[in-house]
């Protein structure tokens, strides 16, 4: 049961892990601050810290991981390359980050909760991925 859990949290860490940076990565484009800018950086670079740990993790239990849902990947495609385009100011990509944060959060809790027999180690980086996400968004708020 441990395993199990640990790698069903694993899989959903690394999916959410994978839509946050793809966020990130195609919001960046939008920005016009620089001080939103270096926050948004800042917030990649440990994302991507965070992903390569979970991806070393994932790998001792010789798991590749998790893509995002199709569905989620395509909202996330539209809102940042339709939605965005067409209100081209930092205030949107805030808001954006801000619903995006709010979604990572709510699901990883979820998932905590859901895979308790998870080990501490896996716990852990789900954890410290909802502190980033809680972070990111009380960074940008400034920007809405």
């Amino acid at each position: 049961m441990i395993e199990q859990d640990t790698i069903r949290l694993l899989r959903e860490a690394d999916a959410g892990i994978k839509m946050g940076v793809s966020s990130i990565e195609d919001s960046m484009k939008h920005i016009k601050s620089e001080k939103f800018r270096e926050i948004m950086r800042k917030s990649l670079q440990k994302h991507r810290k965070l992903q390569a740990e979970m991806q070393t993790l994932l790998a001792d239990y010789h798991d590749d991981g998790k893509e995002p849902a199709m569905m989620a990947k395509g909202m996330e495609w539209f809102k940042t390359n339709v939605s965005l385009a067409m209100d081209d100011c930092d205030g949107a990509v805030a808001d954006f980050i801000v619903d995006g944060c709010n979604m990572g959060v709510k699901s990883l809790a979820r998932y905590l909760n859901e895979y308790q027999a998870a080990d501490e180690v896996s716990k852990d980086i789900a954890k410290k991925l909802i502190s980033e996400e809680e972070q990111l968004s009380a960074s940008v708020r400034d920007f809405l």
